[in-house]
């Protein structure tokens, strides 16, 4: 098992793959977003911080860190963690966010970094390239959700009005809460995935017959 800790080209590989310049297609969703500021739940900084934290405190956030540390283990059934991730979302949309950002994120490191990994939902395909490369789970499931709520953020400034200041200040103030949530949820086994993000859910389930969207969730 490698260090917990990450090395500089373990930080520099993690910081690349889970950049925005990465292609994995992040950019088109918005995990429900799109339709909470729609409907006025989402409207300013702090309404979008209070989302985004529901979301990694009890919904996919969590989930996310479970699935890639089970991944990430010596021996994991990755056929049943497959099954198991398709039936976690609550609607279509979300289903399809995970499973092809996965696969886009499957095909980008088969072409740039030679690793193996089949298509999977995303935090699946990250835990197992970790695995793979020699990476601590923790840390690269840290900067995961870190980045997963920038990416959110990033939808939020399309959808509102939202400056670059007040997305900066989102994202800062919810990165002790991303180590916090990889560090508790990392290391759970299988039967501790599932949330409580009902509002999140419903968001997904009504966002696919909104009639105008800018993005696929």
């Amino acid at each position: 098992m490698a260090s917990e800790a990450l090395d500089a080209p373990g930080m520099l590989t993690v910081t690349r793959w889970l950049s925005p310049a990465f292609p994995t297609g992040a950019f088109a969703w918005s995990h429900g977003l799109e339709w909470a500021v729609a409907e006025g739940v989402v409207g300013d900084e702090a309404s979008l911080r209070a989302w985004l934290l529901g979301l990694l405190r009890h919904g996919a956030g969590r989930n996310d860190a479970i699935l890639l540390g089970l991944a990430h283990r010596e021996g994991a059934d990755l056929g049943r963690l497959a099954e198991r991730a398709r039936a976690l979302p609550p609607s279509a949309e979300r289903r399809r966010e995970a499973q092809e950002q996965g696969a886009a994120f499957a095909r980008a490191l088969r072409a740039a970094d030679g690793i193996e990994v089949p298509d999977m939902a995303l935090p699946l395909v990250v835990g197992r390239a970790a695995r793979l490369a020699g990476l601590p789970a923790l840390p690269v499931a840290q900067v995961m959700l870190l980045a997963w709520a920038a990416s959110l953020a990033g939808a939020a400034q399309r959808l509102m009005p939202l400056g670059q200041s007040a997305a900066a200040r989102v994202v800062a103030s919810l990165a002790p809460l991303c180590a916090q949530v990889a560090e508790a949820a990392v290391g759970l086994d299988e039967d501790a995935l599932g949330g409580c993000a009902p509002l999140a859910d419903v968001a997904s389930l009504r966002h696919e017959s909104q009639e105008q969207r800018l993005f696929r969730s």
